[in-house]
């Protein structure tokens, strides 16, 4: 199993540069904003490397939210990326801070141009399934991802559907459906080159995006301004 540990992260470094823009005072609202996605999406990208694509890298930005009460989310998803590296064989699971990356090979998942899970994939959607029933208090976003072979018509279909099966097996695992939602980036999202097998190989790929939902937000506000 592979693991990863961010000992730093994109985040810290997005809501640092608030301390910042203020004083641009030629900046609109709107200028100012794009400055820190843009300063937090290029730090994230660099931490994680190529190992997400850019939709699971907006998703983990996205439901961040700093500071003291970022912390308190962070601990918690501290306890359940150990668990998860643990419990996934074969999966890589990267702790961002306030979020979690679970990348799966499709090979693990799916047969090759297949969208039906394997028992292998069961078994660790099983256990992935049991992490996020015991943290009930996250969004998923599941991302399914193809090489560059074929049309995008059939990439897109293909990488929707997978991203489906993994969402209606969890859910038929007692995950709550509501919190799972599924995306089909087909070959749009490479995370290597598609010139060489292994390059296709990496591409294909499931990534499970784990953020905090609002629920677990009040709760780490609530606790940080005791």
């Amino acid at each position: 199993m592979k693991s990863n540990k961010l000992k730093i992260t994109a985040l810290t470094l997005a809501f640092a540069v608030v301390a910042i823009l203020p004083g641009c005072k030629s900046m609109s609202k709107t200028q100012k904003g794009a400055g820190i996605g843009a300063i937090a999406g290029g730090a994230l990208g660099a931490l994680i490397g190529k190992k997400a694509g850019n939709t699971a890298v907006g998703a983990l930005i996205g439901g961040a939210i700093g500071g003291t009460a970022g912390a308190f989310i962070g601990r918690k998803m501290d306890r359940q990326a150990k668990e998860l590296e643990q419990a996934i064989p074969g999966a890589e699971v990267t702790n961002t801070g306030e979020g979690i990356l679970v990348k799966f090979d499709s090979g693990i998942l799916f047969g090759f141009g297949k969208s039906e899970l394997t028992a292998t994939a069961k078994q660790n959607i099983d256990n992935l399934a049991a992490s996020l029933n015991k943290y009930p208090d996250t969004d998923i976003m599941v991302v399914g991802h193809t090489d560059g072979v074929g049309t995008d018509a059939f990439n897109n279909k293909l990488s929707l559907e997978r991203s489906s099966s993994v969402r209606s097996y969890a859910a038929s695992k007692g995950v709550d459906f509501g919190r799972l939602k599924v995306v089909g980036k087909g070959k749009s999202e490479p995370i290597a080159s598609n010139e060489s097998e292994d390059g296709r190989a990496k591409n294909r790929r499931v990534e499970i995006v784990i953020t905090a939902n609002e629920a677990m937000k009040a709760e780490a506000k609530k606790a940080s301004a005791n």
